[in-house]
């Protein structure tokens, strides 16, 4: 059998199945097309992609107010850290169940009774009038929230078999909003006060759910009331994952061989291997592996994981850098980071074209070859350089990042079929979160070494060499992906 061989329309997902085993021995081909879902309106894509640029935006927003809650709850710095630190460990436990919620009661619904959650919890946040109470609401916000981002994946990328394709607001929104958060939060705070990082949630979240009722009901694979719950399994990874992201968020301040990073994450580690023995032998795991047994799945979640690591990076340091080093103030150092995420918006748009003409391995290889080079462009910052200079600098990468945006989402999730994808979108937002926070950790642990040892600038141009080498190494893995071309249309 060939990569073109007929298939059954009966048995979604089996196509890209075959495309992906075939197309290792394969010449450059387009995996076939499939009838699925029919297109999402732009109301529907919007009230898609707003639960999750909201749960990445408070991911980051809170921390320019952490001083200003403390000083207002009368708090120490360390405990309103929580505030933030709660919010993430709660998102990476309810991560763990989010394939599950999907299959058991249908994607559209719980993504519809996730976003109305995220909502509340964010209003109990901005009226919280002590710390552990906001500390308890924001857990409630990352618990609440974590389904959104997986869910929401699935259903932009609908029932389309091997010719699913995200949308380009969609890619370009989800890396805005982590550069938007910081700058977003500071506005907000001088305008307003703490709390409306977290009430402009409300009517945000209410425009999404208005724009779900433009969601047919078709999106994506309907409930399943037979789906067996796994407690054990859920209890496994939610517990290695909470550990790991624990674990990996205190080193920079306590060093990697201090006691409790060194207990955590291996305890953490422990646990999510014991979920990787347990899953194997479940017929219904609380997430399906179904997305590592495929070898380009595998390399292409691995290239995506490489990819943001080394956008969010600079996303996490370069503030750092430019407020410490070169006094510029938060919001103007937030207005150099905007655009970044605006040309992002560019480049899967110019990616997801040409995934259509040129095979996948080629645009991805040259895609990280262009983020190298544009990396290597931080070397060139100094004290004195202008944010100007920098904006053009991190738009040059923001082209490069967002270029092989479609093709490895297409990559990693042909071979799944659409009952699949929440389970495969779970895995991919997993492997971002553990290696996105493991990636930034150690590169901030270096950064405060170098700046320790040497000086700012010269710490900051060791970044941009690791990222520089980092981004080359992945375009030389790259090669090694199968020569497919999306499907057009």
């Amino acid at each position: 059998m060939t990569g073109h061989a007929e298939r059954k329309p009966a048995a979604p997902g089996i196509a890209a199945r075959e495309t992906a085993a075939a197309s290792d021995a394969a010449p450059e081909t387009a995996a076939p097309k499939e009838a699925g879902s029919p297109r999402l309106s732009r109301p529907a894509q919007l009230g898609l992609m707003i639960g999750p640029v909201l749960t990445m935006v408070d991911s980051s927003i809170v921390n320019v107010a952490v001083a200003d809650i403390a000083r207002e709850l009368h708090a120490t710095l360390d405990g309103v850290q929580w505030v933030v630190s709660g919010y993430l460990l709660a998102l990476a436990a309810g991560l763990a169940a989010s394939a599950y919620l999907a299959r058991r009661f249908g994607t559209l619904r719980t993504y519809r009774m996730a976003l109305i959650g995220f909502v509340a919890a964010s209003a109990a946040c901005a009226v919280a009038p002590t710390v552990p109470l906001l500390i308890t609401a924001r857990a409630a916000q990352g618990l609440l929230g974590a389904p959104l981002v997986p869910l929401a994946m699935t259903l932009l990328l609908g029932r389309q078999g091997a010719a699913r394709r995200i949308p380009i607001a969609a890619g370009l929104l989800f890396f805005l909003a982590p550069a938007l958060g910081p700058t977003l939060g500071g506005l907000l705070v001088a305008t307003g006060g703490w709390p409306w990082i977290f009430l402009v949630n409300v009517p945000v979240g209410v425009a999404g759910l208005l724009g779900l009722r433009r969601v047919p009901a078709g999106a994506a694979a309907p409930a399943d009331p037979g789906a067996r719950f796994d407690p054990i399994g859920l209890t496994l990874l939610a517990a290695g994952l909470t550990a790991v992201l624990y674990g990996v968020s205190r080193a920079p301040l306590t060093g990697w061989l201090s006691p409790v990073v060194i207990g955590t994450v291996s305890a953490g580690l422990a646990l999510l291997a014991g979920y990787l023995w347990w899953a194997s032998r479940r017929a219904q795991p609380a997430v399906d592996l179904a997305l590592v047994r495929y070898a380009q799945s595998r390399l292409a979640l691995t290239l995506s994981v490489v990819s943001s690591v080394v956008a969010y990076a600079a996303v996490f340091l370069l503030p750092v850098f430019t407020q410490a080093v070169q006094g510029h103030s938060t919001l103007a150092t937030g207005l150099a980071l905007l655009p970044q995420g605006l040309i992002t918006g560019v480049g899967t748009a110019l990616g997801q074209r040409l995934a259509t003409r040129i095979p996948v391995r080629t645009l991805v290889t040259g895609g990280f070859l262009v983020l190298g080079a544009t990396s290597a462009g931080l070397l060139l910052l100094q004290a004195d350089t202008p944010l100007g200079v920098t904006a053009i600098i991190l738009s040059g990468r923001a082209v490069a990042i967002g270029f092989g945006i479609t093709p490895l989402l297409f990559a990693m999730l042909a071979p799944l079929g659409d009952g699949q994808l929440a389970d495969g979108n779970t895995i991919f937002n997993i492997a971002q979160r553990l290696g996105g926070a493991l990636g930034v950790s150690l590169l901030a642990t270096l950064y405060a070494a170098q700046v320790a040892a040497t000086d700012p600038v010269t710490g900051f141009h060791h970044i941009g060499v690791i990222l520089t080498g980092v981004a080359l190494g992945a375009a030389l893995l790259a090669l090694r992906l199968a020569p497919i071309r999306q499907p057009s249309g």
